[in-house]
């Protein structure tokens, strides 16, 4: 049966321990600029929606005028908003029969149904936080690892490597902590922006179902 030279396998665990620190170093790094992708993309998506909606009241004889410094979110709401004023008033007729033809423009598109991917992207780089201190500890066990393979004849010399070891691998620890920290913070700042769109896209969803369905009955009446 193969077997792996003793001196290999501790040279390999030796090797793979002096690793661990800036392995877990470099991954929070592009863990960072996930999260700092991850909150252009919903930028990107707000704004588009916010635009969309813009010119899909742009009709509408009573609509809410926002600052434009408003916030995005607040923006969409405030369109959906007008749109339910509209769908609530059946003397409304103009602005119903407007309101269906914009709607029919926006249904081809249907962007605002386009969120599985970042929806996908972000559980990823949430849930994955917290796999960092589970590497930091990994690293610890890897360099006790390494002294124990090192099979030094003499207690007093394996003992000496376990502690050279030993101290070398805090370093990952304290890597896989504060790395965990780092982004638990910055984890922190962005989930009420994609929450906000979650919820945004969600009323989007409720309210053109409903303007669908209540302005084709609409039409059909009047035809």
């Amino acid at each position: 049966m193969f077997s792996i030279p003793k001196e290999l396998s501790a040279d390999l665990l030796s090797r793979v321990s002096a690793l661990s620190t800036p392995v877990i170093v470099g991954c929070a790094i592009f863990h960072l600029l996930a999260f700092l992708y991850l909150r252009a993309w919903a930028g990107r998506d707000l704004r588009r929606m916010a635009s969309d909606f813009d010119s899909f009241t742009r009709e509408l004889k009573h609509r809410s005028l926002l600052d434009r410094g408003t916030n995005l979110s607040d923006q969409i709401e405030a369109f959906l908003a007008d749109i339910r004023d509209v769908l609530d008033d059946p003397a409304k007729k103009s602005e119903r029969q407007a309101l269906w033809h914009r709607m029919r423009i926006l249904d081809e598109e249907r962007r605002y149904l386009q969120s599985h991917s970042f929806e996908t992207c972000y559980n990823v780089c949430r849930s994955m936080v917290e796999a960092y201190p589970l590497a930091g500890v990994l690293g610890t066990v890897l360099a006790i690892g390494s002294a124990l393979q090192a099979g030094q004849t003499d207690a007093q010399q394996t003992l000496s490597d376990i502690v050279r070891f030993f101290g070398e691998a805090i370093w990952a620890t304290f890597g896989g902590l504060m790395s965990a920290m780092i982004l638990m913070f910055v984890n922190s700042i962005v989930e009420i922006k994609f929450m906000r769109l979650a919820e945004n896209r969600q009323h989007i969803r409720e309210t053109i179902a409903r303007a669908k369905r209540e302005l084709s009955l609409v039409v059909g009446e009047e035809t």
